[in-house]
């Protein structure tokens, strides 16, 4: 519905509606931005996510605020997305933030820490527990304002040339991992490397690595690794629910009019849900495929998963005592996630346990 027309259809009249255009013609300039993303655009989950924030930033305004995604490459590589945002390159990117936590390990709470929330709870800390004004109090301190735009959901432990049955296993393994769990596996004796989607299934086939971690099913199957890693693994205690944001350059964002803001806010929102509901109607067929096809489905076992777990929990407490953001977040983040899983073992974990084991039969 045109914006003249609703207001009508409201009962305001002709008189009010005559008033009210000229209003809404100031608060609604016409601008032209440039959103540069992390992802390649073959992968239509990721990089979906991001057509699918712009295509509804420019319904709701009748195309007058228009965004123009770029893929990983493009304007800058696709681990430089956050800097080409700050730094006014370009207005907006689309990316993870845990890919930064080589300038503070802060950044990986924007996407997901080793045993941290699920996608419902780090969804619920975002909007409701205090996650939203956390992060953004410490974002601003790299110039830019960030906004959720999507989650992978639970992801895959990834693609190893070999058997993992035990922690010696993991020591010398050369492993891509995205952002800060890497460390986690380094404190038990693993080499992580930090690597863009489209280098890591040359460094798989050639041995430069020995396994690689991306999403999931739908995901890793258009990337290939099942041709050159034929163990698959799970769950991807590192990224139990891991969240896409939308960085924003904040001069920028406060030049916005608030309406503007509030468009953006809400396609962000839409495009967040959008992705979590993609991912979920394609991974199912993709692993289906995957299997039938002689991929090899693990899972870690549960002295791994222990072990990891006490690595993660360490590695935390260590840096909490001298980093003041990292505690803030860190603080905030357990409090609802304690609070949130004490809620799920009730009513979630029942049912879903019950259903999984009919679905089986």
């Amino acid at each position: 519905m045109k914006r003249r027309q609703f207001i009508k259809a409201a009962g305001l009249g002709v008189a009010a509606s005559a008033v009210a255009a000229p209003a809404i013609a100031q608060s609604m300039p016409e601008l032209k931005w440039r959103m540069t993303a992390s992802w390649p655009k073959s992968l239509d989950t990721l990089f979906g996510g991001a057509v699918e924030f712009s295509k509804a930033v420019a319904a709701a305004t009748d195309n007058k605020f228009q965004i123009q995604v770029f893929a990983g490459g493009e304007i800058v590589p696709g681990l430089q997305a956050l800097d080409a945002a700050g730094n006014g390159t370009v207005e907006m990117g689309h990316t993870a933030a845990y890919y930064y936590f080589g300038k503070d390990p802060t950044f990986a709470f924007g996407t997901s820490v080793a045993f941290g929330p699920n996608q419902r709870l780090n969804q619920g800390w975002w909007y409701q527990g205090g996650g939203n004004e956390v992060l953004n109090k410490f974002y601003k301190k790299y110039n830019v304002h960030s906004m959720l735009a999507g989650n992978t959901g639970c992801q895959m432990g990834g693609w190893f040339r070999k058997e993992i049955n035990s922690l010696d296993d993991l020591k010398g393994l050369k492993m891509r991992i995205g952002g800060f769990p890497g460390r986690v596996l380094q404190k038990l004796g693993a080499v992580p490397q930090q690597i863009a989607a489209g280098d890591i299934y040359p460094s798989l086939e050639k041995g430069t690595i020995d396994a690689a971690e991306w999403v999931g099913p739908y995901d890793d199957e258009k990337l290939g690794f099942y041709k050159v890693a034929p163990h698959y693994y799970y769950p991807g205690w590192w990224e139990g629910g891991s969240m896409i944001s939308i960085f924003t350059n904040i001069d920028k964002w406060n030049s916005l009019p608030k309406s503007y803001q509030s468009i953006l806010e809400s396609c962000a929102a839409y495009a967040n849900n959008w992705m979590v509901a993609k991912y979920d109607q394609l991974n199912p067929a993709a692993l289906r495929r995957l299997l039938a096809g002689g991929t090899k489905l693990h899972g870690f076992s549960p002295a791994i998963m222990e072990a990891c777990f006490k690595a993660a929990k360490e590695l935390h407490a260590e840096i909490a005592t001298t980093n003041a953001s990292f505690k803030e977040v860190y603080d905030s983040m357990n409090a609802f996630q304690h609070d949130g899983y004490a809620w799920f073992q009730v009513a979630e974990l029942g049912y879903d346990s019950f259903m999984v084991r009919h679905n089986r039969a």
